[in-house]
């Protein structure tokens, strides 16, 4: 027997035997240990890599002066990463929580195989050179890949394929940041699983699972640990208020200021342009604005201890560094820029996430409005706690996530000392932001296809269906130059009460019903002079084949018609009816319910 028959039929017995000697929940428990610990490893593996390669290229930089290999370094990383995606994985590797959304919704949760490491090597290239984005996107398409490449390996459903999806992304947020809190509610928050007690015990082993393996080989410390040594203050509440506030609206900066440049850049459709126009925009934004460079944790940290110094260094700011105007400029042009830093690193070809830019902008929000007030004299409000509330803040906003944005502040400090500004800021932040912007950079591509599964379980289910699967075709077609008698005879023949009228080149030209024409069908002197076309009607919506079920239900309620014609750019394909939607409907119901 061939080795590749050997493999298959061992894997095959594999499956079978685990199938009548493991219960289905017991294996799904276990998995999710097993992608937990393949994300915690993926995690590691990955910001050892950005860390190493950082270190390597801005070892012995001059702090006090300008240093002109930031504006060959990202452009440099940036190409090669191009070449990486565009000739070896030769497939879309950028927006990875997008993506996962995407797979959850439309395709199965079926994530290539090749997503498992494709995105580590692509961002180690992006961030390590420069590149102004954060690494978690891409390791969370990571440990999403890990999750369905192995619930399709053992030939599980839907269902359980979609909840190691999530056991993946939390896994690599816990193994990021040593947070399996933060990990499970981004989970819940951003990939919109549902909260059940199916759910969340895999989700916290996986978390779990991920945040010990970040423990045990990178110890105790976290990405920007910071323990408080002040407690939180009550008067400080208003301004904690005004921070939400600030911090909502600086989100829908970032929220719109991303998807506008990222539609112009995608205007521009030749790869190598988008990455001289881009890459040079961020090779020079980086030089004037050296914490444009990478993740810019960095910077957080810098802030975090009150060395603001360091946040200047290898800008021509830092001959002004004892001046707080200055300082306050630099840190608000930096706000600005960062958005742009961000989006022409992805949209030049690089790849990368907006998770780490966000909580950039966060900290370097929530320093600058602490140290503008202070500065007017009359308050003395903690800069560092500003600063990771700040980062709280945006992260609620842009992501509307704010019980990932409260845990995950809560954890990396140590305790939950800030846990009241921290759920006032995160709340007030999210709300702002929601007034004027429904959905996320993650999901906004997918709402406008209608591709976004969400918590409001009815329009789950509807995405999930596919138009395609309730089509029917059993419909006898006529043509409309046919007499009356011709007519009869195919109704004679039928089964259905609707005639679908079609020209020469299969277009829909309208439909005869046959209430329509009870009342002369029998009338034999109208059989050679009355034809199809006087008695057709126009039907009151088209269905286009494309078109999401969430649209078709819209036009079904919006006519009160029990059946719509199905076409594409005029082609007659079909009927759906709204009882077949309603059985599969009920069947897809119970299948997304099942617990």
């Amino acid at each position: 027997m061939p080795f590749g028959d050997l493999i298959s039929k061992w894997l095959g017995n594999l499956i079978l035997w685990r199938v009548r000697n493991i219960p289905h929940r017991n294996f799904v428990l276990f998995l999710s240990v097993v992608v937990g610990i393949f994300s915690g490893l993926a995690a590691v593996i990955l910001k050892n890599s950005i860390h190493f390669l950082h270190r390597f290229l801005t070892e012995g930089f001059d702090l006090t002066d300008w240093n002109y290999l930031y504006l060959l370094y990202p452009m440099a990383g940036i190409f090669i990463t191009m070449l990486f995606v565009r000739f070896i994985v030769k497939d879309d590797i950028s927006h990875g929580v997008t993506k996962i959304l995407y797979a959850i919704s439309k395709k199965g949760s079926n994530l290539k195989t090749h997503n498992s490491f494709t995105s580590i090597i692509a961002s180690t290239f992006t961030i390590g050179f420069g590149g102004s984005v954060g690494a978690e996107a891409p390791i969370v398409l990571t440990g999403a890949s890990i999750g369905s490449s192995l619930g399709r390996f053992f030939h599980l459903n839907y269902k359980t394929i979609t909840l190691l999806i999530g056991c993946g992304a939390a896994g690599a947020i816990a193994g990021i940041f040593k947070a399996p809190m933060a990990g499970l509610m981004f989970t819940l928050e951003v990939l919109m699983l549902d909260l059940t007690l199916v759910s969340i015990v895999p989700l916290l082993l996986a978390a779990v699972s991920a945040a010990s393996i970040a423990y045990f080989f990178l110890g105790e410390g976290a990405e920007f640990t910071f323990h408080l040594e002040a407690p939180f203050q009550l008067e400080n509440l208003p301004f904690y208020v005004i921070l939400g506030v600030v911090g909502g609206l600086v989100s829908l900066h970032m929220t719109w200021g991303t998807l506008f440049l990222e539609k112009k850049i995608a205007l521009i459709k030749n790869p190598y342009i988008k990455w001289a126009g881009g890459g040079l925009i961020l090779s020079v934004l980086i030089f004037i604005f050296p914490p444009l460079y990478g993740e810019g944790y960095d910077t957080i940290i810098a802030l975090l201890s009150g060395n603001h110094y360091a946040v200047v260094q290898n800008s021509v700011f830092y001959a002004y560094r004892d001046s707080d105007l200055v300082i306050l400029l630099f840190l608000a042009l930096i706000i600005g820029f960062k958005v742009v830093a961000s989006t022409a690193t992805n949209g030049s070809g690089g790849v990368g996430g907006i998770f780490a830019p966000t909580l950039f902008m966060g900290g370097v929000t929530g320093y600058f409005l602490a140290r503008l007030l202070n500065s007017f004299g009359f308050i003395d409000l903690p800069l560092s706690h500003f600063t990771l509330v700040g980062m709280a803040a945006l992260m609620a906003g842009v992501m509307h996530a704010p019980l990932t944005a409260i845990f995950l502040i809560a954890e990396i400090t140590n305790g939950y000392e800030l846990f009241i500004p921290l759920i006032t800021v995160s709340t007030i932040s999210f709300l702002t932001n929601k007034y004027f912007e429904s959905h996320t950079i993650y999901t906004k591509r997918l709402a406008r296809r209608g591709e976004l599964i969400t918590h409001h379980k009815d329009k789950a289910v509807l995405t999930l269906m596919r138009l395609n699967k309730v089509i029917e075709t059993d419909f006898l077609s006529v043509h409309p130059e046919q007499t009356l008698g011709e007519l009869v005879k195919i109704i004679a023949k039928a089964r259905r009460n609707i005639f679908p009228v079609l020209d020469e080149h299969k277009r829909l030209l309208g439909i005869v019903l046959l209430d329509d024409i009870r009342e002369i069908m029998f009338n034999h002197e109208l059989y050679y002079t009355t034809r199809v076309r006087h008695v057709m009607t126009v039907p009151p919506a088209f269905i286009e084949i494309d078109e999401n079920m969430d649209e078709v239900m819209k036009k079904f309620e919006d006519t009160g018609a029990w059946n719509l014609p199905v076409v594409e750019k005029g082609k007659y394909l079909g009927f759906v009816s709204k009882s077949k939607i309603f059985s599969v409907y009920r069947k897809v119901l119970i299948h997304f319910s099942d617990e």
